[in-house]
């Protein structure tokens, strides 16, 4: 399986339908706090503006919900993946995408045979509290090293700057929250991530 290399990651079927249509090709609706029918709605309107411009869509958290709406790919961390009934997953053509931080949890990723695993954060982020120091970049060729061919995601306070790093390292794809929706001109740093990201595309 092979990911985009810009891995576009917001919070709203709004951000999806203004970015999207600018060329991106693989984006996660990481919603939280929410109730089912508003949900419902964002990932079915993020589902529909993803279909129009072949972009692959990837819902954070809500597996059973993935299953019900018809999506094909979920990722999840490792407090939901011990919840998660991956077999219903798998039954229902979902592929898979796994967070990771630390060995142990490297270890039951792997366990669960996902589609790939995503480390982090590499760099400080102001996303939300880890408990996790930054990676840094040895830490990603050490991870690629141990998913050997499985797709490798990084994520965690990457910029367009940063990416060049990154992918030296071995990842296939950077995951990017903050740099996007927290820029004053959303739209032109993901054209500027989209054309850092074109020499792996």
């Amino acid at each position: 399986m092979k990911l985009d290399p810009f891995y576009l990651i917001v919070d709203s079927a709004a951000w999806i339908e203004r970015l999207v249509p600018l060329g991106v090709k693989l984006v996660q609706l990481r919603i939280k706090d929410k109730d089912q029918f508003s949900l419902r709605q964002e990932i079915r309107a993020s589902k529909a503006m993803c279909e129009r411009h072949g972009c692959q869509l990837v819902l954070n958290d809500y597996w059973r919900i993935a299953i019900e709406e018809g999506c094909d790919f979920v990722h999840l961390g490792q407090e939901d993946l011990a919840r998660a009934n991956l077999k219903a997953i798998r039954q229902a053509g979902i592929r898979l995408g796994l967070s990771t931080h630390d060995e142990a949890e490297l270890k039951s990723a792997l366990a669960a045979d996902p589609d790939y695993v995503a480390l982090g954060p590499i760099y400080p982020t102001t996303l939300k509290v880890m408990k996790w120091a930054p990676q840094g970049l040895d830490r990603i060729a050490v991870w690629k090293q141990r998913v050997g061919k499985l797709p490798l995601v990084a994520i965690g306070g990457l910029t367009v700057e940063r990416a060049t790093g990154v992918f030296a390292q071995g990842v296939q794809s950077a995951a990017v929250v903050t740099d996007i929706v927290g820029n004053a001109r959303p739209e032109v740093r993901v054209l500027k991530w989209l054309a850092a990201t074109a020499p792996w595309r």
